[in-house]
C-alpha cells in the first residue's frame, strides 16, 4: 500500500512539472546578465567602419541593443516593428549584426580570405538595411560572434533593454512584436526615463 502512494505522489509532482512547464513562455529566456553590467565591447560601426562603438560611449542613456543579421528569417519578421519604434519613440536602438557571413553556411569559408568576408558582410548588411530600413542610431559589426557569446546570444533576433548605468534590465529572446513592444519594453523604459 505505502508504495502504490509513493508511485502516485511521484506521478502527482510530475505533472505537476510538466504543467509548470507547458505554462512557461519559451521566449522569456532567463539571463544570468540581466541586472548585471553589460559585457564591454569595442567593434567597428558599420556606416563608419573607422569608427567604433563601446556600450561606455552609451553611458547616461536607456537604450536597446538589438542583435540581428541579414540571413535571419526572424529578424525581417520584427524588422518593421524596429522601424516603426525608431520613428516614434526617442530612445536609441543599437544594432549588433551578428555572425554576418558565418551564419548562412553559403560559402566556403577557408576558401575567403579575412579582407573578403569582412567586405562581404559590410554589403550584405548595408544592403539589407536599404532594402528594409534602418531603424539603428548605430550597427556594430560581431563578425565572429564573440560578442554575441559574451551576452548569451544563441540565436538572432535578441534584443536588450540597458539602462542609464550600463545595466541590462531586460533580454527578450525572438522577435520584437508590437504586443511585446507596448506590453513589456515600452512601460519598461519609461520607468528607466524617470
Amino acid at each position: 500500500m505505502n508504495r502504490y502512494y509513493w508511485i502516485l505522489g511521484a506521478f502527482a509532482a510530475l505533472v505537476a512539472l510538466l504543467a509548470v512547464g507547458l505554462n512557461l513562455n519559451p521566449r522569456e529566456v532567463p539571463s544570468p546578465l540581466v541586472g548585471k553590467p553589460a559585457p564591454a565591447f569595442t567593434l567597428a560601426q558599420l556606416a563608419e567602419p573607422d569608427k567604433t562603438l563601446s556600450p561606455k560611449d552609451m553611458q547616461g542613456k536607456v537604450w536597446l541593443f538589438n542583435v540581428w543579421s541579414s540571413w535571419c528569417v526572424s529578424c525581417r519578421q520584427e524588422h518593421p516593428v524596429l522601424v516603426e519604434f525608431s520613428k516614434k519613440v526617442d530612445v536609441p536602438l543599437i544594432g549588433l549584426n551578428y555572425k554576418e557571413v558565418r551564419g548562412d553556411g553559403g560559402f566556403d569559408m577557408g576558401k575567403m580570405s579575412a579582407e573578403d568576408e569582412k567586405k562581404l558582410a559590410w554589403e550584405r548588411a548595408n544592403s539589407w538595411l536599404s532594402q528594409h530600413g534602418n531603424p539603428y542610431k548605430l550597427t556594430v559589426m560581431d563578425l565572429d560572434g564573440r560578442v554575441g557569446i559574451d551576452y548569451g546570444v544563441y540565436g538572432v533576433p535578441e534584443t536588450y533593454v540597458i539602462d542609464k548605468a550600463g545595466i541590462i534590465r531586460m533580454k527578450h529572446t525572438g522577435p520584437i512584436t508590437p504586443e511585446i513592444l507596448s506590453k513589456k519594453i515600452m512601460p519598461l523604459l519609461a520607468e528607466l526615463n524617470k
